[in-house]
């Protein structure tokens, strides 16, 4: 892996298409000109993996925004002094379409990803052409696992504890898993957050066996939910639930978690392979997993 991860040795990768959406019955985004294939071609030539949608942002997008036919189980909750972070923004596209679809104007969106990828956040959001925007929307620098660039964001948030973590597509790279995860603990403890926080995962299976040690590590820390969905029929009658997602290739999830109170006296090792070896958690220094994963996908297998 080069020292970009956006840039890593031999990509050769192509702008996505929404069409697995759209055959859904829902647009893939309410604004987005900046997000079409030639947008991204562009995008990606200049700024790697970062200017490319991931398919698991188009389904994030759709939770987020839900047309009225479609009800979701946990909801999105838009409460009343929302403020909300995204990390590793990308494009913007999961960000600022929430942000056009929010009728709250008491809310704040933090857009944040590598400090060379931040200009393209910022491009997009001008983009957009939306006034509101420039006020309720930052774009900011953050490193997964960047210690100095988490502590600066209390400058941004201040003394308002973020009330949603958005994670669009982030799960790939193992050199990535730790740093990720040590992020989501620093911003789920004081002062970023209480226990109101609720982190929305969207995630694209592509190889379990490099991904899996992230879910094993990320429960111990963090209980997490799929998300599940109810169509209205054109008759009026409601579908039974299934798992949204479960129909995308892949397939994808998406998750709502939330930090196990008991977890914020444990103290994160500093050695990212501890990390992942599940060290720290429940207050000891020895290797541990959790299952909630694994379980989660052995009952989409008997569902299939």
């Amino acid at each position: 892996m080069s020292n970009n991860p956006n840039f890593p040795q031999n990509l050769d990768i192509q702008p996505s298409s929404p069409d697995f959406v759209e055959d859904f019955g829902v647009k893939p985004y309410l604004d987005g000109s900046q997000y079409d294939q030639l947008s991204q071609k562009l995008a990606i030539s200049k700024y790697g993996i970062a200017g490319r949608v991931w398919e698991a942002a188009y389904a994030l997008n759709i939770y987020l925004n839900p047309p009225h036919r479609l009800s979701f189980e946990p909801p999105f909750c838009h409460k009343r002094d929302l403020c909300i972070l995204e990390l590793g923004s990308g494009s913007g596209m999961i960000g600022i379409n929430l942000a056009l679809s929010l009728q709250n104007p008491h809310y704040s969106l933090i857009l944040t990803d590598l400090p060379e990828v931040c200009p393209l956040l910022e491009n997009n959001v001008e983009e957009a052409k939306d006034a509101m925007l420039y006020s309720r929307i930052k774009v900011v620098p953050l490193a997964w696992g960047s210690g100095v660039h988490a502590c600066n964001l209390i400058e941004v948030t201040g003394d308002r504890p973020l009330s949603h973590i958005l994670c669009s597509d982030l799960i790939y790279f193992p050199e990535l898993l730790a740093p990720l995860l040590r992020t989501l603990i620093q911003l789920s403890s004081p002062p970023f957050a209480t226990s109101e926080l609720e982190i929305l995962i969207s995630y694209k299976i592509r190889s379990l066996s490099k991904e899996t040690p992230f879910w094993s590590a990320f429960g111990l820390w963090f209980t997490f939910e799929p998300v599940l969905f109810s169509e209205k029929s054109p008759d009026g009658t409601q579908t039974s639930w299934e798992r949204f997602g479960s129909a995308f290739e892949g397939p994808i999830f998406i998750f709502v978690a939330r930090r196990r109170p008991e977890s914020l006296t444990w103290s994160a090792p500093q050695n990212d392979g501890q990390l992942l070896a599940g060290f720290g958690a429940h207050g000891s220094m020895q290797p541990k997993a959790d299952e909630q994963f694994e379980t989660l996908l052995f009952m989409s297998m008997v569902e299939t």
